[in-house]
């Protein structure tokens, strides 16, 4: 029985060495990159950001300003989630202006037609007046640290990036709840191992309690 756990401990110590190392590598650039937004969200106020906006005018084809007043006429204002943009007009628009309003919730009045685009780092927003057809595309992109913080929060940015931020924190759950136990396996030979694991639990509980009203 005197072997055996030697042997056991070994095998459970190799085990949370490679669950923690391969939830380590999964989560490097994530963690690089949180750590990094959570600094320049921090001090969003005196990180000045320069809006630079764009905007385009364009007229709509008779035969596609033609589909969207019959639409029109056929839409409940008052439905939800109301109508997307017809696909005809939706292709036009991805071809003139290389934008996918497809599936996008669409806003429909008596005089006009409005979609909004929001996105990382900026946002957008498309009208087209009826019955004149003519379409307006205003887009405001406010650099790369605003998009940057965008990711961070998961703010306009798919489900996908949605399902990577949850995945990620799943894989820095592994990481850290390794690297506990393997604190605790070697913490018989490292008297400061537990001061230190205290230390940075009591720290944040009373900045907490001491600083945060």
């Amino acid at each position: 029985m005197t072997s055996a756990n030697p042997n056991r401990r070994a095998y459970w110590l190799k085990t949370l060495h490679q669950w923690h190392w391969i939830s380590s590598a999964l989560c490097l650039i994530g963690l690089l990159l949180f750590s990094i937004t959570g600094i320049t969200l921090n001090h969003a106020a005196v990180i000045e950001a320069s809006p630079r906006v764009e905007t385009r005018e364009l007229q709509l084809p008779e035969d596609l300003a033609t589909t969207l007043a019959t639409t029109l006429a056929e839409v409940d204002a008052e439905a939800s989630p109301a109508p997307a943009l017809p696909p005809a007009i939706a292709s036009w628009i991805a071809d003139e202006l290389s934008v996918d309003v497809r599936d996008r919730e669409t806003e429909w009045a008596p005089d006009e037609v409005y979609v909004a685009l929001p996105r990382p780092g900026g946002d957008a927003w498309l009208r087209i007046g009826l019955p004149d057809g003519e379409l307006t595309y205003e887009v405001t992109d406010r650099g790369w640290i605003s998009y940057l913080n965008d990711l961070h929060k998961g703010r306009n940015t798919g489900a996908v990036w949605v399902w990577f931020i949850d995945i990620f924190a799943i894989a820095c759950l592994v990481f850290a709840i390794t690297g506990l136990f393997i604190l605790k396996m070697h913490a018989s030979n490292r008297p400061s191992t537990w001061p230190a694991v205290g230390f940075g639990l009591i720290l944040p509980a009373l900045l907490a309690i001491l600083f945060i009203h």
